[in-house]
Order: C-alpha cells, then structure tokens, then sequence
C-alpha cells in the first residue's frame, strides 16, 4: 500500500508435515491436514525481515501473533522507535498491515470490518490494505516455488521442521537480493479466517490511526 509509515505485511502460512507421535489433534488445521506455521512479515521487496516458525496448524493467527517476539516489541515501543507522522492531527507510528484475524494496534493495521455499512473512503482503504498485503502472500508463494519441500509435505521428523522452515526463509532473502528465478505456486492459505475482534485501548488508538490514513487516502 502506498502510504505512509508502512514498514511491511504480516500472514501466516500452512507447512504441512507428518501427523507427530504427540498430540497430532493440535497440528490438524482447519484446511484437514497436519501443519505447522510460519508467521512471517515482509518488505516491498518481498524479504523476509520478521518470522515465527513452529506453531501447531491448530492455532489461530492472533494467538500466534501474541506468543511471538515481534508482539513484545510492538507493544513495549521497541519494534518501530520514535518514527511518528502527523497526519490529520494524529500521530502515525510506523506499522504493519495485517487481515482480519489479527488485533487492530497502533504498529499493525487491518481493514475495517465488512458488514457494517462502510463508507466509500473506508472500501476504498480497505482495497488500498489488501492490494499492500499481496506482497507476504507472493512472498510466501516464491518461498516455496523455490523450496519444495515447504510446498506439499516435510517430511522430516518434528524436531526438525522449524530449523528447516527458518533455513529456507534465510535463503529465499539471499535468492531475493540475487534476483534469482523461482518456480510460481498459487499458495494463497491464510491460516485462520476468524476475525479478532477491535477491543480495548489499543484498538481505540489502532482505530484513530487507521481512519487518519483512511482520510489521508481519500484526500
């Protein structure tokens, strides 16, 4: 999305795996098949610059999201440090842009909620969000034209999986910086469609944030 203060996309990606010895339930995602999850945030450039690898397919986005360093740092003020823009009287931190199925918060923005009569500038914001997030969804799909391996099935043993998940994400940035030439895979899989709710203080913000980029939009 061409917009201020934007620093990259967050999603999350199915790998599918064999059904583990322990507790197999927790990894049967709701596409019915065993999986972990890679959590990744990237650039314009389609690089990887943030990843969480390992949780069970079972879990939703915004848990995963809460249980990762990259939420520590946003909330304790450490992940974007004092680069604000003032647009529309609101301070505008830099930010992230995310689906529906993760918290609105002053450094990660998400579309406004369907369903509840939405002005044209907030569709037009909306599509303006989505077009900005295809970036980690064709990012996700070059990770694994180019290792296969994350493509159907690893077949390694669980204890392995996410050093080799992470592995391959490192060198899909050095394959990036090198211009190299991958195989296209459509591999659009968001993790979980379910929509966390905008609630607490930090959704009010979120919110405030959102609708002073909305205006600046439509301007």
């Amino acid at each position: 999305m061409e917009a201020p203060q934007v620093a990259g996309a967050i999603d999350g990606t199915h790998i599918g795996i064999i059904a583990p010895a322990e507790e197999p339930a927790d990894y049967y995602n709701r596409k019915n098949f065993y999986s972990v999850i890679l959590q990744a945030v990237v650039d314009h450039r389609m690089k990887f610059w943030d990843i969480n690898v390992g949780w069970p397919g079972k879990v939703h986005d915004a848990r995963v999201l809460a249980n990762s360093s990259l939420y520590m740092r946003g909330e304790n003020g450490t992940l974007f440090p004092g680069w604000i823009e003032r647009l529309n009287n609101v301070d505008v931190p830099i930010h992230i842009l995310g689906d529906a199925a993760y918290p609105l918060l002053p450094w990660l923005l998400k579309p406004y909620p369907v369903g509840r009569g939405l002005t044209e500038a907030q569709t037009h914001f909306n599509y303006r969000l989505s077009q900005g997030r295809m970036t980690v969804e064709r990012a996700f799909g070059r990770l694994k034209g180019r290792w296969r391996c994350l493509l159907k099935r690893c077949d390694a043993h669980i204890s392995f999986v996410s050093q080799i998940i992470s592995a391959c994400c490192i060198l899909h940035n050095y394959c990036e910086v090198a211009n190299e030439e991958w195989e296209d895979e459509d591999t659009v899989d968001d993790v979980d469609d379910l929509v966390d709710p905008e609630i607490g203080h930090q959704a009010n913000y979120g919110g405030q944030i959102r609708d002073a980029l909305c205006e600046y939009l439509a301007q």
